[in-house]
């Protein structure tokens, strides 16, 4: 089971409900000022592989611990239309104030997800790692990036302090260096404690070569096409491994895929996955002790 990271979860669903309830939900209060009770289910309207299932329950906890809730889908399995993943039992007061929030996270990260286990079985067959990148909304990253392993993904770096990943505009400053690449490679080998890899962003052959020169774990090829990725695989014959970005959709990655590269990494997993489409339906339960 990949556990969901639980203080980064808490958080974000503390931050979540002092925005959707400053001031409590006044259309409820003034409709229902007694108890009202509820049973609802979340109801995928969609195939998809569930995500954020933990963060969805921990909102109704969070909003009426006496919620009594019912789990019939986990993190990580998949769901098809029509399927129940969650029912909620008590005061359709308190379902009605977590209603939004909770299906906010689940629709988000299920959607995260769902796209990368489509990414993941686009590129079957193949000895490639698909990977995220850091593209991803501010305080929600360890959500998105947990959704990315639900979703059979892997995480790349989950912050700047992780990993030495040196980009275009890392080169840009090296602008007296007449093999920017190779000075930069070279320059953060020297610096970088010894357990970190050092990646670098390339854009050409050349720089390609300048790369090897200085001696990069991890060679990124950046907006290239396949046939040229195929070329530079054959040029790096394995004294580093290979990672492509840049213009990955779900069109082209197998053919991407079959060019030879260890890594591919998708900036799209965590900034334009679409939300997974669910509902919540809720149906009015008779008051104990009426007729």
């Amino acid at each position: 089971m990949i556990r969901p990271p639980v203080p980064d979860m808490q958080r974000a669903i503390r931050r979540a409900l002092q925005e959707d309830l400053p001031l409590g939900d006044v259309t409820t209060a003034a409709l229902f000022p007694l108890p009202a009770p509820a049973l609802a289910r979340i109801i995928a309207q969609q195939s998809l592989v569930v995500a954020g299932l933990a963060a969805a329950v921990r909102t109704f906890r969070t909003v009426d611990p006496s919620l009594v809730l019912s789990i019939h889908r986990q993190d990580g399995e998949c769901a098809q239309d029509g399927d129940c993943l969650l029912q909620i039992e008590g005061d359709g007061r308190s379902i009605l104030k977590a209603e939004r929030v909770a299906l906010n996270f689940l629709q988000h990260l299920s959607g995260i997800a769902t796209l990368t286990r489509r990414f993941c079985d686009a590129v079957r067959g193949y000895p490639v790692t698909i990977l995220d990148t850091r593209k991803t909304i501010p305080g929600l990253r360890a959500l998105q990036k947990w959704a990315i392993l639900l979703g059979g993904g892997t995480n790349h770096r989950q912050s700047l302090s992780d990993g030495i990943l040196i980009k275009d505009n890392h080169l840009a400053l090296l602008n007296r260096a007449t093999t920017p690449v190779r000075a930069a490679c070279r320059k953060a080998k020297a610096n970088a404690p010894r357990s970190m890899h050092i990646i670098v962003e390339v854009e050409s052959l050349s720089d390609v070569r300048q790369a090897l020169a200085g001696q990069a774990d991890i060679i990124l090829l950046d907006n290239m096409t396949p046939a040229t990725v195929r070329q530079a695989v054959r040029l790096i014959k394995g004294r580093a491994l290979v990672e492509v970005s840049g213009g990955i959709t779900l069109k082209n990655v197998r053919a991407m895929a079959a060019a030879g590269p260890d890594r591919i990494s998708i900036g799209a997993l965590t900034h334009s996955a679409p939300a997974a489409t669910l509902s919540l339906v809720l149906e009015p339960r008779r008051r104990h002790g009426r007729s």
